[in-house]
């Protein structure tokens, strides 16, 4: 019986990473390293050492169309030596030895995880991720087996990829870390990353290039200010003053995340004291959310202040508009509207 081999050749930086003992390991790559094609292969090795029986691994990615065209064919052209039939291109599905299969999934149904058991999982562009797809669906699926996790990707601001990137840094013992900057990596030529310089702003380079979560991601409103601010120490933290009253200030989604910032104002300066981000919950929610934190702080509340669509009505609350519900909990008193402003304002 022949024996098959592998096609595949790591690079240096990469070798670490397929040695690794821990059961889960984090990747912050710059671009063009040649992330995507380790991990796929990292899949296969996975599936090939696996001593279940049908053992099941899957690449995931924030869109399956998109995991389909970063991984689909890196996958099919490195299992060939290995693969006991076609793939599937329908269901993005090779077939491994053992009854086994590597499978492509998105992020964007991660319902169609729901009920599978996983001996590993690699999560690429973890960063563009919903916070609630990991705990609610892809670590019930790891879950049975006792299944490896990779989290890997390029930064994306401070989100749930950078909360993982400092828990690995710090417990080693649990996770493998890997952080590659291409000023570092050499594995992009000075002629490359210079031309790409030029054609990047400083802060696209440095997010994608230079994996630094600090910079000003592209669109967003005082990015660069905020960087600037964090780097010269002038963002700090702060206690909250119990002799003061307490605003809050919200954005209100549904799909999207209602975001809701508590803050008092003392002398010429705005203290920010508490946050909290969350998607498909209710107005009960929120206004239990506020009662509690006003308990838990022991402070009194002055104003909650609503965006200019908080006063539409709508035909799911029975025609009432948002204003309107809260005012049920918080009272129409201590509730006001921010003046609707323009861009150029």
């Amino acid at each position: 019986m022949p024996v098959a081999e592998f096609i595949y050749e790591p690079r240096d930086a990469f070798v670490p990473f397929h040695n690794r003992r821990q059961r889960q390991a984090c990747l912050v790559i710059h671009r063009q390293a040649g992330k995507t094609v380790s991990i796929v292969n990292d899949l296969i090795i996975g599936a090939l050492e696996c001593r279940l029986q049908a053992p099941r691994l899957a690449y995931v990615a924030p869109f399956r169309d998109q995991a389909k065209r970063v991984a689909w064919d890196y996958l099919k052209y490195y299992s060939r030596p290995f693969a006991t039939g076609k793939p599937n291109e329908s269901e993005l599905t090779v077939p491994m030895p053992n009854s086994g299969k590597i499978s492509l999934f998105g992020a964007d149904n991660a319902d169609a995880l729901r009920g599978l058991y996983h001996d590993g999982i690699a999560l690429d562009e973890f960063g563009d991720f919903k916070p609630s797809v990991f705990g609610n669906v892809i670590q019930p699926t790891l879950a049975a087996r006792n299944g490896w996790l990779v989290v890997a990707g390029t930064p994306k601001g401070r989100n749930e990829f950078w909360k993982t990137r400092d828990y690995a840094r710090k417990h080693d013992d649990e996770w493998f870390f890997l952080e590659l900057r291409s000023s570092e990596s050499g594995l992009l030529s000075n002629e490359y990353l210079a031309k790409t310089q030029k054609i990047l702003t400083p802060e696209q380079f440095a997010q994608e290039y230079e994996c630094d979560f600090a910079a000003a991601l592209p669109g967003a409103y005082f990015g660069r200010e905020l960087v600037a601010a964090e780097r010269e120490g002038r963002i700090t933290s702060v206690q909250a003053d119990a002799h003061l009253p307490v605003f809050t200030a919200w954005d209100i989604g549904y799909r999207d995340d209602t975001a809701i910032w508590w803050y008092q104002v003392i002398r010429d300066e705005i203290h920010v004291i508490y946050f909290h981000a969350s998607s498909g919950q209710t107005i009960d929610y929120y206004a239990k959310l506020i009662a509690e934190r006003a308990t838990a702080g022991k402070f009194k509340y002055a104003t909650h202040w609503l965006p200019h669509d908080a006063r539409a009505k709508t035909l799911a609350s029975g025609g009432k508009s948002i204003i309107e519900q809260l005012a049920e909990h918080l009272g129409l008193s201590s509730l006001a509207i921010v003046p609707n402003l323009d861009v150029q304002d």
